[in-house]
């Protein structure tokens, strides 16, 4: 039980900014290697990488209208992820989440 517990502080920290997801990147190396914390992270990092390197390309369209609608969008799937890591819950973000899941199988 409490390496549950463990495992979801260690997921809830890696959706709290991308520096969060960092150390909740060591802090998973330091324990025993959560399959829900990795998950979590795997999920997390893919979501604020995506979200910079997207978000770069949105600012440039100059329009009001395209902004609000990303940013609305990745705060959707980060309360999404979040209330997921809270719950203890192991679901995929829709549209991205098996992707993240595959490109970070590493961690």
């Amino acid at each position: 039980m409490e390496n549950l517990e463990k495992s979801k502080k260690t997921a809830i920290i890696a959706y709290l900014t991308i520096i969060g997801s960092v150390i909740a990147i060591f802090m998973n190396q330091e324990e025993s290697k959560s399959e829900f914390a990795s998950f979590h992270i795997r999920q997390a990092l893919g979501l604020f990488l995506s979200f910079f390197i997207l978000g770069y390309f949105v600012g440039y369209a100059n329009s009001w209208t395209a902004t609000s609608a990303f940013y609305l969008f990745y705060f959707v799937l980060w309360i999404f992820g979040f209330t997921g890591a809270l719950q203890g819950l192991k679901r995929e973000l829709p549209l991205v989440g098996a992707f993240f899941q595959n490109t970070f199988k590493n961690l």
